[in-house]
C-alpha cells in the first residue's frame, strides 16, 4: 500500500496524544482526591493544555511546511516524552500545569502537521474524508485504552496514594515508540510548500482565510462542537463519581466507555458518509445527542444508587450516558474533511492551524464553564448546558452547507 509507513505513523501519533490529552479528565479527578484541589481550580488544567495549543498553532501553522511537517512532529514527540519521564518524580498541582502546557505545545505541532500530511497522502475528497474518519476513530481508541489503563493505577481505598503517577512511565514509553516509527517513515512534502513565498506571506494567507464567510461559519461550528465534546470527556469521570456515586476507578473506566462510543461513532460515520449527504448525517446526530441529554440526565438526577455499585449491578443510566458520544462522534471529522478537501494542498497547513486554534479555545471554554457550573450547581445542570451549543451547531451547519454549495 502506498504511503503505508507514514499512515501507520500518523495513526500512532494520534493514538499517543489521545492518551495524553484526554488524561486531563482523570488528572482533574485525581488532583481533587489526592491534593484537595477544588473543582473550579482543577478545571484550569484544561486551559493549560488548550491555550498553548491555540497560541502555538496560530503562530506556527503557516510556517510548518517550511520547517518540515515530519520534523515538526518529531520535535513534538521528543518534548512530551521528556516531560512524561519526569512526572513520576513529582506530586504537586503546579507541575501538572506545566506538563499539560508541554503536551499542548507538542500537540499543536502534531495536529497541524498531521492534517497537512493527510492531503499529501490521499487523493480526492472521498479518500480524504475516509482517512480523516479512521484517524479520528484511532484518536478515540486512544482515549478508550488510556482510560482503561489509567484506571488500573488508581487506588480506590487510599485517595492520597501517588501510585497513579507510575502511568507516565508507560506514556513516555509509547511516545518514544511513536518517535522512532515516524523517524524511519518516508514523507514527500514538496506539494505542501510554495518555495518562492516567505514566512510573512504564508502568515498573511492564514489571516486572510479568517475573513472569509465560509471560514467564519466553519470556525464557529468547530469551536462549539469541541466545547461540547471536551466538556463531556473532561468531566465524565467526575460526573460518575459525584452524581452516580461510582468508585473512582469505575468513573475513569466510564470515560473509556465514552471514548469507545466516540470511536464506534466515527467508524460508522465514515461508512455512512459514502451513502448519506454530510449535512443530513450531522443533523441527525445532533438531534439524537440532544434527545439523549434530555432523557438521560433526569434519570441520573433521580436515581437512587447502591453504595457498592459496579458494572455488574449498575442501573441503566450508567450505560446510557456514553451514548451521547456515539452520535456526537461523526461531527468533527466530517466538518474538518469538508473544508480541507476543498482547499489547495499548500493551504492545508494554514487551515489546519485555524482548526486547531479554535478547537483548543472551544475545549478550554467548555471545560471551564462545565467545571464552574458543576461547582456552583450540579453535574446534571452543567451537562444540560450542552443543549445550547448543540442547537447553535445545527443552525451553523446548514448555513455552511449553503455556502459550500
Amino acid at each position: 500500500m502506498k504511503n503505508l509507513g507514514i499512515k501507520i505513523s500518523l495513526f500512532l501519533n494520534y493514538f499517543v496524544f489521545a492518551f495524553l490529552l484526554n488524561s486531563v479528565g482523570t488528572v482533574i479527578l485525581q488532583v481533587q482526591r489526592s491534593m484537595d484541589v477544588s473543582k473550579a481550580d482543577a478545571s484550569v488544567l484544561e486551559g493549560f493544555k488548550d491555550i498553548p495549543i491555540a497560541i502555538a498553532s496560530f503562530i506556527l501553522a503557516s510556517f510548518l511546511p517550511k520547517i518540515g511537517l515530519k520534523k515538526s512532529m518529531l520535535i513534538g514527540l521528543a518534548l512530551v516524552s521528556v516531560f512524561c519521564f519526569i512526572t513520576p518524580f513529582t506530586n504537586d498541582f503546579w507541575y501538572f500545569k506545566i506538563l499539560f502546557m508541554a503536551i499542548g505545545i507538542s500537540f499543536a505541532l502534531i495536529k497541524v502537521s498531521v492534517f497537512a500530511t493527510i492531503g499529501l497522502i490521499t487523493n480526492g475528497q472521498k479518500e480524504h474524508g475516509s482517512f480523516m474518519g479512521i484517524l479520528e476513530a484511532i484518536f478515540m481508541a486512544g482515549i478508550l485504552v488510556g482510560n482503561l489503563v489509567f484506571s488500573l493505577f488508581i487506588d480506590d481505598v487510599n485517595p492520597k496514594s501517588d501510585t497513579w503517577l507510575n502511568i507516565y512511565w508507560f506514556m513516555g514509553g509509547i511516545t518514544v515508540l511513536a518517535f522512532f516509527v515516524l523517524f524511519v517513515s518516508k514523507l514527500d512534502e514538496s506539494e505542501a510548500k510554495i518555495e518562492q513565498r516567505n514566512f510573512s506571506e504564508d502568515f498573511k494567507e492564514m489571516l486572510l482565510l479568517i475573513a472569509k464567510s465560509l471560514t467564519i461559519v466553519f470556525i464557529v461550528s468547530v469551536f462549539l462542537y469541541v466545547l461540547i465534546e471536551q466538556s463531556f470527556q473532561t468531566w465524565f469521570p467526575t460526573f460518575y463519581e459525584d452524581i452516580l456515586k461510582t468508585p473512582a476507578s469505575m468513573a475513569i473506566q466510564a470515560g473509556a466507555v465514552l471514548g469507545g462510543a466516540f470511536m464506534i461513532g466515527r467508524f460508522l460515520g465514515g461508512i455512512l458518509l459514502k451513502k448519506i449527504k454530510w449535512v443530513y448525517l450531522i443533523s441527525f446526530c445532533l438531534v439524537a445527542a440532544a434527545i439523549i441529554v434530555i432523557i438521560v440526565l433526569p434519570l441520573a438526577e433521580n436515581q437512587s444508587l447502591s453504595s457498592e455499585i459496579s458494572w455488574t449491578n449498575a442501573p441503566l443510566v450508567v450505560y446510557l450516558m456514553p451514548l451521547m458520544g456515539l452520535f456526537l462522534a461523526p461531527v468533527y471529522p466530517t466538518l474538518n474533511s469538508t473544508i480541507l478537501s476543498a482547499l489547495p494542498k499548500h493551504m492545508h497547513s494554514s487551515m489546519s492551524g485555524l482548526i486547531v486554534v479554535f478547537s483548543a479555545l472551544g475545549g478550554t471554554t467548555g471545560s471551564i464553564i462545565t467545571g464552574n457550573v458543576f461547582e456552583m450547581y450540579s453535574g446534571t445542570t452543567a451537562f444540560y448546558f450542552s443543549l445550547i451549543p448543540i442547537t447553535a451547531i445545527l443552525i451553523a451547519i446548514w448555513i455552511l452547507f449553503r455556502l459550500t454549495k
